[in-house]
This record gives C-alpha cells, sequence and structure tokens, in this order.
C-alpha cells in the first residue's frame, strides 16, 4: 500500500501546478501551494502515508460533515432535514440565489455554506462558546487527537473577510430558517472551519465513516449505523461541492472538500482517506488530491458504483 501511495503522489504533483491558493480568505494563501500528501487508515487502524501528509491545514468545508452528524446526534434526522434539504445544486457553495429561488425555502443540503451555517444553529449549547468547544471535542474524539485546536490566524481572517456567510445568515434569519443571534452562530461556524488538522485525522473520520460510525482503534460507537449511511450519502451527492456528480461518476466515494486543500473520503467497508493539496480548481477542490483519489480508486476499485 504504502508504494502505491508514493507512486499515486509521484505521479500527481504536476496538478498542483494547475490550481489556486484560496485568495478570499487572505490567511490562506500562506500555504504551500505544492504540497500533497495523502493517509490512508484501513479498519483494522493500520495507517499509510505518502508525499506532504504531515502539511497542516484547516479544516474548512469538512467541519460540516462533523457538524451534521453532532446536529443528528442532538436533534434526529427528521427535525435536520426539516430545516435543511437533501438535494445536489449546480450553483456555488457560497451561492445566495438558491435560498431565494428554490421552493424548499430553506438550504438545499448541509454541505454548502448556507446550510452548515443553519445546522450550526441546531446544535446543543448554552452559547457560542458552549456549542463550539462540543464541536472540538467531538471532532478530538473521532480523529483520536486530543491536541487539536483552531488556527487562530486563519479563524481572525475568516471572520474579518465573512461577508458572503453574513449575507446568507441574516437573509436565512429574515426568513425564520435560524433562530439565535446571528453573529454568534457565525463565530462558531468561522472558529470550526479554522481547526488544524492533518491528513491523518481526517483519514480517521473517513474510516470512523467507512465503519458504520464505529471508531476502529478502539470499537467504540459514536453514531448509529442509519446516521452514517445517510451522512454518506450526503457527501456523495453534495460533498464535492458543485462538481460532485463529476466526482461520482469518476471516483465514486463518499467524500468532503474543504478550500483549506483537504478531502476526506469514506470508502464503505474498507478504509478513510485524507488528501491535502492547497492548490484548488475552479470549483473549490484540491485539484491534485482530485487526481490522486481518481487514480488511488482506479487502482484499488473502489467506486462503491
Amino acid at each position: 500500500m504504502k508504494r502505491i501511495l508514493e507512486n499515486i503522489i509521484e505521479n500527481n504533483r504536476k496538478w498542483t501546478k494547475e490550481g489556486e491558493l484560496a485568495s478570499y480568505i487572505p490567511e490562506l494563501t500562506r500555504a504551500d501551494k505544492d504540497a500533497l500528501g495523502i493517509c490512508v487508515t484501513t479498519l483494522d487502524g493500520d495507517e499509510f502515508y505518502a508525499g506532504d501528509y504531515k502539511t497542516k491545514f484547516t479544516i474548512q468545508s469538512v467541519s460540516k460533515v462533523i457538524t451534521l452528524m453532532l446536529a443528528i446526534l442532538d436533534n434526529g434526522k427528521d427535525y435536520v432535514f426539516s430545516k435543511v434539504g437533501m438535494e445536489p445544486t449546480e450553483s456555488a457553495f457560497n451561492s445566495i440565489i438558491n435560498l431565494e429561488t428554490n421552493t424548499l425555502r430553506k438550504p438545499l443540503n448541509p454541505m454548502i455554506n448556507a446550510g452548515a451555517i443553519t445546522i450550526v444553529s441546531l446544535l446543543s449549547g448554552e452559547n457560542s462558546d458552549d456549542k463550539f468547544n462540543r464541536i472540538l471535542k467531538f471532532t478530538r474524539k473521532i480523529t483520536g487527537n486530543d491536541s487539536l485546536n483552531i488556527n487562530e490566524q486563519v479563524y481572525s481572517s475568516e471572520k474579518a473577510t465573512g461577508n458572503r456567510n453574513r449575507a446568507l445568515a441574516h437573509f436565512m434569519k429574515s426568513l425564520d430558517i435560524i433562530e439565535g443571534d446571528v453573529e454568534e452562530i457565525l463565530d462558531v461556524y468561522f472558529k470550526q472551519c479554522s481547526i488544524e488538522v492533518t491528513c491523518t485525522d481526517i483519514a480517521r473520520i473517513g474510516a470512523m465513516l467507512a465503519n458504520d460510525g464505529v471508531l476502529p482503534w478502539n470499537n467504540e460507537r459514536v453514531i448509529s449505523r442509519e446516521a452514517t449511511r445517510l451522512v454518506k450519502t450526503i457527501m456523495v451527492t453534495c460533498g464535492m461541492y458543485d462538481a460532485s456528480g463529476k466526482f461520482a461518476v469518476h471516483i465514486g466515494i463518499p467524500a468532503k472538500s474543504g478550500v483549506g486543500g483537504g478531502i476526506m473520503a469514506a470508502v464503505p467497508r474498507r478504509m478513510g482517506i485524507g488528501v491535502v493539496g492547497p492548490a484548488l480548481d475552479e470549483k473549490g477542490n484540491s485539484i491534485g488530491g482530485i487526481k490522486v483519489l481518481e487514480e488511488l480508486s482506479r487502482e484499488l476499485d473502489l467506486s462503491i458504483f
């Protein structure tokens, strides 16, 4: 496995030259554009690495999977999906158009920004600090990494430049989609996106999902089989922004990307995969990371279809 991963990383390093860093969050432009790394975590707990797998990056939209799981644990799936939809979108992840034009009168899915902000508003907690601490505690649990924390510089940068997200949140507040204080909800959202991780951390989240909600390293169930099935399905249809359909056709595994360059994937009953490549394509997905996953899926016959 290690040799396979090393070969795939080297075969696809050239693609990092074709992408760009996420400049709309200024702090993300400090990332190494040429970095490309991978970690695979099996359901036996074995881990294999290649490339720049030690590179740290902020989790960004991969965190939407984590908060969706927490919201389901707090409220049950029926209530959660009365507030957000399950439909994919052809619009960008930060689009406001769908909120005004779709007949659901709620965000189309939990993986776009409007949906993820709504999910945060559903989380239990006395205040914004309490909510975020629950997210951080849960993330540490499902990664097996008690040292995880936010990158303060990225958090400050996101908060200072997050006006599109503020527009989305205030618009949803006007439609009674979200309840509570908008700025407090957004503060939690900016913090969750700023949690700093490595490939190993997100590969372990993927392995837990691949293992139907059970942590491979200690056999502890953290979420129900039904909930993990639902989350993985949403990842397939919505996890790669408006490139999710193409990703499903060519790679065929549940995955979630983030503009920090991470992609977390879960191959049911086989493995979790974490990839990092901060250079992004026009959809906001890691350009090298997608190529790595495409070759790995072909090499190991990972597609679920």
